[in-house]
């Protein structure tokens, strides 16, 4: 695959033995060719769909992934969007939730990230972490504790990746459903400007945007910062918001929600640092 492109290899194209007319499809396509044409008796591809999912659809040779559902180990740099889009591209269902989760692996792992009835810890089967001491470590699920927004693993500790499992999947099934997911964000949540995601947690089973809608706070603003038209528990940059004021009209909001029904939000945004001319 790395000397080629598509179908080509050192200027000339590898050709579908059942139609001499196709080319062979994917950069390792020529493996599946070979195979199909009887001149060796199998061939190895990496997990990708240029080597296993094109070319054996194309070739009629038999694709197995050597990985058995499971998806090859994440970065915790990795958008969750694109872990979706990987997975979808090897068949591989179960990830479709996280094309609706704006955020990292990383993130996803600190705060059990979830979306749509589903969550990290119903696809994450270990965990790469790097503790204060610059130690690397291999972490269970039951080690890693995730629960709701959260999770065991020390502040101080840093991810570093996961490994995920998957089921077997139809490709056209699964990109139905990550449309579907990208739809209804489109559709919910103001996805088109700045925010920083949800702002607060689910309190017992109630939804935080009814409780911030509830207490008056749609639309409200301090600063540059303002309470989402759209969703109530997004707050918003509206142009110069600074991070003083979105933790002042966060910390407003929590007020507001208390006084005017006793519930008390817990922010689910991680917030970092002292304010300006605040104590080191």
């Amino acid at each position: 695959g790395a000397l080629a492109m598509g179908d080509y290899w050192f200027g000339g194209r590898t050709r579908n033995p059942w139609n001499l007319e196709q080319g062979s499809s994917g950069s390792s396509a020529g493996s599946a060719a070979a195979t199909v044409a009887g001149l060796v008796g199998f061939a190895i591809g990496s997990e990708t769909l240029g080597s296993i999912v094109s070319p054996s659809t194309r070739t009629g040779a038999s694709g197995l992934r050597p990985t058995f559902g499971r998806v090859s180990r994440a970065g915790a740099m990795a958008l969750d969007y694109n872990v979706a889009k990987a997975a979808r591209d090897a068949g591989i269902a179960g990830f479709e939730f996280m094309a609706g989760i704006p955020g990292t692996v990383g993130g996803g792992l600190r705060m059990n990230a979830g979306a749509y009835g589903r969550e990290f810890r119903d696809v994450v089967r270990e965990v790469s972490v790097l503790t204060p001491t610059g130690e690397a470590r291999v972490l269970d699920p039951e080690t890693w504790g995730p629960r709701y927004r959260s999770s065991a693993v020390a502040p101080d500790w840093i991810f570093t990746g996961c490994v995920m499992e998957g089921v077997w999947g139809n490709q056209a099934e699964i990109t139905r459903a990550m449309d579907l997911v990208q739809a209804s964000r489109e559709e919910t949540q103001p996805i088109r400007t700045r925010t920083g995601g949800s702002t607060f947690k689910n309190p017992n089973g109630r939804k935080a945007w009814e409780l911030v809608d509830q207490a008056g706070c749609r639309g409200l603003k301090l600063g540059g910062a303002q309470v989402s038209e759209k969703h109530c528990n997004f707050l918003v940059n509206t142009g110069n918001a600074t991070a003083a004021d979105i933790e002042g009209l966060g910390e407003e909001v929590r007020r507001r929600v208390r006084e005017a029904t006793g519930v008390e939000l817990t922010w689910e945004l991680e917030r970092i640092g002292n304010a300006a001319g605040g104590d080191a």
